[in-house]
């Protein structure tokens, strides 16, 4: 949802393979965020954008207009910003090796997920280009944290976005990732405007892979050994929705 750790490469972010074969994701890119250690510095920082205006390649606006109205809900679910509350669900997920399995951490300890969490309670908006806006995704009948999803801005310029998410494996199944993420796709084409969302993932993550397929999402490119992961070369495969998909769909 953004973890920290880098590769040999590039700094980067992956999709989960969960146990139980419930599919979460963490995006595998270059970002600015503090809690991820050797990033490439951001460029064009603080440009923003406007969702009332189309068609154009650069917006401006107050950072306060790239917060959305929170909580947001699907039929099953509810989208909120993190608190420090979510430490003891936080940790129960990033603390299984099942989950790590194909990210670039291992599984963490406390001390790992709380400053993990406090990074993530700061990301609520779209302010600056690289940033990302961070929701634990919420059982509405028990309060529970099932999952974290993310939208990041990659380019303001060009509005261009990339989505990623992480779900308990005991909540495998059940399509929440697929319903929190489209979620997410919703905010990025809807509220911000965007152009053009992706996803990416490890290439053995099928789990993953069949997400972004339900939600319509077409498979751009495969990598080969594009990048060193855990000790071992790992393919990379890219999905991508544009904003006139996303209105056909």
């Amino acid at each position: 949802m953004t973890p920290p750790g880098a590769t040999p490469r590039t700094p980067a972010r992956r999709f989960v393979h969960r146990a139980a074969d419930t599919p979460s994701c963490l995006a595998r890119s270059r970002v600015c965020h503090p809690a991820v250690s050797g990033t490439r510095p951001c460029l064009a920082r603080g440009r923003v954008w406007h969702p009332a205006v189309s068609g154009t390649r650069r917006r401006s606006i107050r950072s306060g207009d790239a917060k959305p109205d929170y909580p947001l809900r699907t039929a099953r679910l509810v989208l909120r910003p993190y608190t420090i509350d979510d430490l003891d669900a936080a940790h129960d997920i990033q603390s299984r090796p099942e989950v790590t399995r194909y990210l670039l951490f291992d599984a963490r300890d406390r001390g790992q997920v709380r400053k993990w969490l406090e990074d993530r309670i700061r990301e609520t908006a779209l302010e600056d280009e690289g940033g990302l806006l961070s929701l634990a995704v919420v059982l509405p009948e028990t309060g529970a944290v099932i999952g974290d999803v993310v939208l990041f801005l990659r380019s303001a310029e060009n509005r261009q976005g990339e989505i990623g998410y992480i779900f308990h494996p005991d909540h495998g199944g059940k399509g929440y990732a697929t319903e929190a993420a489209r979620a997410m796709l919703r905010l990025g084409f809807d509220a911000f405007g965007l152009h053009r969302i992706i996803g990416r993932l490890d290439a053995r993550n099928t789990a993953s892979e069949r997400v972004l397929k339900r939600l319509g999402m077409r498979r751009e490119a495969h990598f080969l050994q594009d990048e060193i992961v855990k000790g071992e070369w790992t393919d990379q495969i890219i999905y991508a929705m544009l904003e006139h998909e996303w209105r056909a769909r």
